[in-house]
């Protein structure tokens, strides 16, 4: 068989059909009828769009459709997992997804469910077993099924939360509501769920969109993040389109990175990966409400930089993807990832603020540069960069007590404590410097 073609849905209604040629390992993607004949209908992203465009050659709309779908799998060895637990390779995207497509990042189901809905409870000694197994045994592996199609190389399963209890689901009407994230294996992420809960609140309490997160223990500590791409109704779990900024920008997974070679010094000056730049243009570009939208990511990036979160990639931000272009999703992956003790993690950020890749390149020049580069005016920039450092330091001792109280690790939050306090007493001097910049020089 030289083709094959699978139904791509969104809660039960057929979206339209992905195909594989494998002779020429090419992937196209075809909108179904009924979906171009909705008044609600909405182009998948900005790079699929409703009608194909003319200039698109065949190579070009399978590269899009091929970035598009790769991005909706896991990574790293929740991906080795899936691989493995199904003898599929894991370069065979069409067969990873058919197996564990069903449920994605968003909306979209990439076949039809075969099985009756079912219900399979997770009770709290079992999670405890099984994290303390991971050593040996994979935590997205359950009953001999992998539970996991969520991008990350975090260990998270995605879960039903149903009248206090944790389910497995599957089915269409039934879908998991949270992801459960627990702490990592390696010593030297040690603190990461305190770490995430204090910054994901922090961010809150100063009035950032965010995913709700709260910490259970069972006993060992698990952030459990609530879903903001999916909605309990009467009739199930809704399912809601989101997609992340690689998908909307057109990029493969592993170009989510501005410096997608990394760091070294005969590849760090190539910067073909996710940029703020690209991002703010994307937003200019693909949304019903660009000066709304491209505030809210102006205030993502500027808090990324505040808590010290080196990690703010493409796959760390996300779109709703609807017939009013795209918005903003709440902020998740919220982690100080500067205030972990270890040399071997690099500390560089992933997008650059102006041509700064890290916190001492920083200055009101690389401010007004990012401002520059993103089409912004310096007096906002300084002014939302100001507000937020001011905000984030009359509440963090408040919110350090509260989630103290709710179990998270006392050093852990001290040592973020400390990052934060620094790098927004050291905005806040620089801040009102940027509006001195001057424009000729860019």
């Amino acid at each position: 068989m030289q083709q094959i073609q699978v139904e791509i849905l969104m809660n039960g209604k057929t979206v339209g059909w992905l195909t594989h040629d494998a002779k020429l390992n090419q992937f196209s993607f075809q909108y179904d009828v009924t979906w171009l004949g909705r008044e609600d209908r909405f182009p998948l992203s900005p790079q699929l769009p409703l009608e194909p465009t003319v200039e698109a050659s065949k190579g070009h709309h399978s590269a899009a459709v091929r970035q598009f779908f790769e991005n909706l799998l896991p990574e790293g060895q929740a991906l080795d997992d899936a691989a493995i637990a199904n003898q599929i390779s894991k370069s065979n995207l069409m067969g990873m997804l058919m197996v564990i497509g069903k449920e994605t990042s968003g909306a979209l189901s990439v076949g039809r469910y075969t099985q009756e809905q079912k219900l399979r409870e997770l009770t709290d000694e079992e999670i405890s077993k099984k994290i303390r197994a991971r050593p040996h045994q994979s935590f997205t592996v359950w009953d001999g099924k992998v539970r996991l199609s969520i991008a990350g190389f975090q260990d998270k399963i995605a879960a039903l939360l149903l009248d206090g209890k944790w389910y497995l689901p599957e089915g269409q009407k039934v879908a998991s509501t949270h992801i459960l994230k627990p702490e990592p294996v390696s010593d030297a992420m040690r603190g990461m769920t305190s770490n995430e809960f204090f910054c994901m609140r922090l961010a809150e309490r100063i009035r950032l969109p965010v995913a709700p997160v709260t910490l259970m223990h069972v006993p060992e500590p698990v952030l459990v993040v609530t879903r903001f791409d999916r909605k309990m109704t009467g009739d199930g779990v809704e399912r809601l389109h989101y997609i992340d900024g690689c998908q909307a920008l057109g990029l493969s997974t592993g170009f989510k990175m501005e410096r997608p070679f990394g760091s070294g010094r005969d590849v760090a000056h190539i910067r073909s990966g996710a940029s703020y730049k690209a991002l703010f243009e994307l937003l200019e570009k693909h949304t019903s409400t660009p000066a709304k939208q491209r505030l809210d990511l102006l205030r993502w990036a500027i808090y990324h930089v505040l808590i010290g979160n080196i990690d703010a990639h493409a796959k760390k931000i996300s779109f709703r993807s609807s017939s009013a272009g795209l918005s903003m999703a709440p902020a998740y992956d919220l982690v100080s990832g500067a205030s972990f003790k270890n040399d071997a993690i690099d500390k560089s950020y992933a997008m650059a603020i102006g041509d700064a890749f890290t916190s001492e390149q920083l200055c009101p020049y690389e401010w007004a540069n990012f401002a520059t580069g993103c089409g912004l005016k310096f007096n906002l920039v300084s002014k939302i960069l100001k507000d937020e450092a001011q905000k984030i330091l009359s509440v963090i001792d408040e919110v350090k007590r509260e989630v103290i109280d709710e179990g998270a690790d006392v050093q852990t939050i001290e040592r973020v404590e400390a990052t934060i306090k620094t790098e927004c007493q050291r905005h806040l001097l620089m801040a009102n410097e940027i509006k001195k910049v001057s424009k000729e020089l860019f």
